[in-house]
């Protein structure tokens, strides 16, 4: 699968993100500060799990070209990569 420029850029900013809690954890800011910040860390991660497993599922179900069995297949993959995320 091909991750597009949208979802690299996602990640570059999800990077960007806890190198900035790593400095606040350097500079001994507030707890409350950094929690936060690391909430919104992973609420980032959550959206580019389900951005990166919608397109793949997407990919999949077009190339299963009316399957039934296989749509099926990708579809439980689809769901096991969500659940396995959590």
């Amino acid at each position: 699968m091909a991750y597009g420029i949208k979802t690299a850029n996602r990640v570059k900013r999800i990077e960007g993100q806890l190198r900035g809690v790593l400095r606040m954890m350097e500079e001994e800011e507030n707890c409350k500060d950094v929690i936060t910040q690391l909430s919104a860390v992973r609420s980032a991660v959550d959206r580019t799990i389900g951005v990166i497993v919608s397109e793949n599922l997407l990919d999949c179900v077009t190339t299963a070209e009316g399957d039934a069995e296989k749509m099926n297949e990708v579809i439980q993959e689809a769901m096991d990569l969500v659940v396995k995320s959590r």
